[in-house]
């Protein structure tokens, strides 16, 4: 009898063995059914399986082959034929068969709130979701967590696009996605990574804050909270004990003030906020929501986001641009297309010309666009609402990003953009604006030209008037006799109507770069 359990024993240890030397190949979530893998450069395909394994990638009457090391293993298809469904056969210790695989373009689309405002809660979203079903269009979102270091994998499914998939999609997300397919009339897949309310430092990685030194103190201060937390927790749980200890005494005490109209004594308070686990945590959404994304091929990005940063528009300089590279640099691509909405009008409209953050932040968002090759911006001055920072219409800003990825990402000789501000010229009391993007000729929506504001040497800013002329406009103000400076749109909410011929409105400017007091880099 014993001899037999020993027997048994051991049988058992020989088969875990032989199992754990050849685990089950498994896949990367973004690696399953239902998958658009990039066209036009190498996608790859990757996963986990035992040391040494071979792990064998069937697609499209091609077959490539590779040997797991530390438990990884990835093989890079290329010359890929553009279409779908296809099947695709992953043999190691198992066999795993992926149908509906799909081959187009990918984008990822990232941001805060606005981005990911559903489809569900925006304008038409009945009429929308009703004619969304489309095979053709891919949709995968990646669920929402922060982390210190980069995370390996994320949780999610590919889904086809239809009323059941689309209504708590991203809005913009969709209609972008929409836009492209139709265009380009091959498969679109569309990753959807955002959350409301986050600042651009958290999706950027540490190594990029801390390379740039306008940047390092975010990371710092990371740091800082991170070793201070420990105590700040200590000190809390002491005084959550007192408060327990004394329990009836500050009940007679509450009871007691509470009678003579007096303010409560205070109670133990809120625990101290964990600096590893809030959106805010700076890196902590590129480790755990742009990193476990890599290495998968795509073409470019959309991005939503700077409501946030807005009261650190001059800081959003540097970030911005350092974000993208960061980004491009994950992805091994130094021109990855990168496409952006500028922040829509939101609080109430002022009557008189002022200073504001929001319209600093769009600022700082034009210059990302010239700063850097293939970065794109849709401008919606047309879509805002004074009462909600969450504007519904959608529908606009998606097909404007469509539009520059048409031009930026696919070369389409095609108007992309509205007005952008190029040059000033001062002639006597005129000042003469010139523009890029002028598609077609310049034109006043709805009216005589709106939005206008300009300054002499005392840099008070007055209502101005302004005329179109050929492809300028030409500002003038009765009280300024020798212009200095003209500002457009320089509002919050900004009440505009300068478009181009190409149906598209142009972004506020201003000509000067004076920066607020409060926003002024520190020395």
């Amino acid at each position: 009898m014993r001899m037999w359990m020993a027997l048994a024993v051991l049988a058992g240890l020989l088969c875990w063995q032989g199992q754990s030397a050849q685990a089950a190949v498994k896949t990367h979530a973004l690696i399953s059914e239902g998958m658009v893998l990039q066209q036009g450069m190498k996608a790859p395909v990757w996963g986990t399986a035992g040391e040494d394994e071979k792990v064998t990638v069937r697609f499209q009457d091609r077959e490539a082959s590779t040997t797991a090391k530390k438990g990884h293993w990835r093989i890079d298809l290329d010359d890929l034929k553009v279409g779908g469904p296809f099947e695709m056969t992953i043999t190691g210790a198992n066999v795993i068969h992926l149908k509906n695989v799909y081959v187009g373009e990918v984008w990822v689309c990232s941001g805060q709130s606005n981005m990911e405002w559903s489809v569900r809660a925006s304008a038409d979203a009945k009429q929308v979701i009703a004619a969304s079903q489309n095979p053709q269009i891919r949709l995968f979102t990646v669920p929402k967590q922060v982390a210190l270091t980069a995370l390996p994998d994320v949780q999610g499914t590919w889904q086809e696009c239809g009323p059941t998939t689309v209504a708590n999609f991203s809005a913009v997300g969709y209609f972008f996605g929409r836009d492209v397919q139709k265009a380009r009339q091959v498969p679109v897949g569309l990753i959807h990574t955002s959350w409301g309310g986050t600042p651009a430092e958290s999706w950027t990685s540490k190594k990029a804050l801390t390379a740039a030194p306008q940047l390092r103190g975010i990371a710092d201060k990371l740091a800082k909270d991170l070793e201070n937390y420990p105590k700040a927790l200590e000190k809390y749980i002491a005084d959550l004990q007192k408060y327990a200890a004394d329990l009836e005494k500050y009940k007679q005490a509450f009871v007691q003030a509470q009678a003579e109209g007096q303010n409560v004594p205070p109670g133990p308070g809120n625990p101290p906020a964990n600096p590893a686990l809030t959106a805010w945590t700076p890196s902590g959404l590129y480790n755990a929501m742009i990193a476990p994304l890599l290495p998968y091929a795509i073409r470019g990005a959309t991005w939503y986001q700077g409501e946030s940063n807005a009261s650190r528009a001059y800081q959003y300089r540097t970030l911005f641009p350092a974000m993208i590279k960061d980004w491009r640099a994950a992805w091994k691509q130094a021109d990855m297309p990168f496409l952006l909405v500028q922040l829509a009008p939101f609080t109430k409209i002022k009557e008189e010309p002022g200073e504001s953050d929001w319209a600093e932040l769009r600022e700082a968002q034009v210059l990302a666009t010239k700063k850097l090759p293939k970065v794109g911006m849709a401008v919606i001055t047309d879509v805002g609402d004074q009462a909600d920072i969450h504007p519904k219409w959608k529908e606009p800003v998606g097909a404007r990003l469509a539009l520059a990825a048409r031009a930026l990402a696919y070369g389409e000789k095609i108007v992309y953009s509205g007005p952008v501000y190029e040059s000033l010229t001062v002639e006597g009391t005129k000042a003469i604006l010139s523009f890029q993007h002028v598609g077609g000729g310049l034109l006043a929506k709805g009216g005589p030209l709106v939005g206008f504001t300009m300054c002499g040497a005392d840099r008070k800013f007055v209502k101005a008037e302004a005329v179109i002329q050929d492809d300028k406009v030409v500002v003038s103000c009765p009280t300024v006799e020798k212009p200095v400076a003209v500002r457009f749109g320089w509002a919050n909410y900004p009440v505009v109507n300068l478009w181009n011929k190409a149906a598209l409105p142009a972004s506020p400017f201003r000509t000067d770069d004076w920066a607020k007091e409060a926003a002024k880099p520190k020395k």
